[in-house]
């Protein structure tokens, strides 16, 4: 069902032209947020022929809330893509204004890249094409979405906060590694109810190191 009288969080897709693929993939499996009216997106492949496409993806960067790096070898490679896209949604991640997740889709080393300190999805680091075994990359493309499920939960917390006129003087950092607890807690949330005890401690157990104050987490 879809929400009412909520503002939906722009999603910005930065990614280099061969991952056209992954990148529709990505999309198929956040359909179903895009149906509860939670995101809206925009990738350059909605540039109208005729308009200036620097201007248009800087300023779709710069309204964005929520951008992701789809990382591999030839987006490292794309000279706008590092020096432009990845810099302008960095400086807009240090002030808080918007949230940027690196998405790794293939095998590279990105040891020293800018985006090195944040938290990546998959959440084991592993590439989502590396996955294997049967449905291993759907089961990656599900890791993702449920990332970035408790990414918008996280930003709409602090819109209604900011509404609220209350404190929101928290970091960067410590805004991404609540989304990342959230996000671990639910993913243990879902083993323990499989049976799956012993690997559910574990993963409550990171929630809590990203994220000490989490009640919720603790009651769990």
């Amino acid at each position: 069902m879809a929400r009412e009288s909520t503002e939906r969080i722009q999603v910005f897709y930065s990614y280099a032209d061969r991952d056209e693929f992954l990148r529709n993939e990505l999309e198929k499996h956040l359909t179903i947020l895009y149906r509860q009216e939670l995101i809206t997106s925009w990738h350059r492949r909605k540039i109208i022929p005729g308009e200036k496409w620097a201007n248009e993806i800087d300023t779709h960067i710069d309204t964005a809330q929520l951008i992701l790096l789809l990382i591999r070898p030839d987006f490292l490679a794309t000279d706008y893509c590092y020096e432009v896209e990845i810099k302008r949604a960095l400086a807009r991640h240090e002030t808080g204004d918007a949230l940027v997740i690196p998405i790794l889709l293939r095998p590279v080393d990105w040891t020293g890249a800018p985006f090195e300190k944040l938290q990546v999805l998959p959440a084991n680091g592993k590439p989502i094409t590396s996955w294997s075994g049967r449905n291993g990359r759907d089961k990656a493309f599900l890791e993702v979405a449920l990332g970035i499920r408790a990414a918008i939960t996280e930003i709409e917390k602090r819109a209604e906060i900011a509404i609220q006129k209350r404190d929101v003087s928290t970091t960067s950092r410590d805004f991404s590694d609540s989304i990342f607890a959230s996000f671990h807690a639910n993913r243990a949330g879902l083993l323990y109810g499989h049976g799956h005890y012993e690997e559910a401690l574990a993963i409550y157990e990171e929630a809590l190191r990203l994220d000490p104050n989490d009640a919720e987490t603790y009651s769990q």
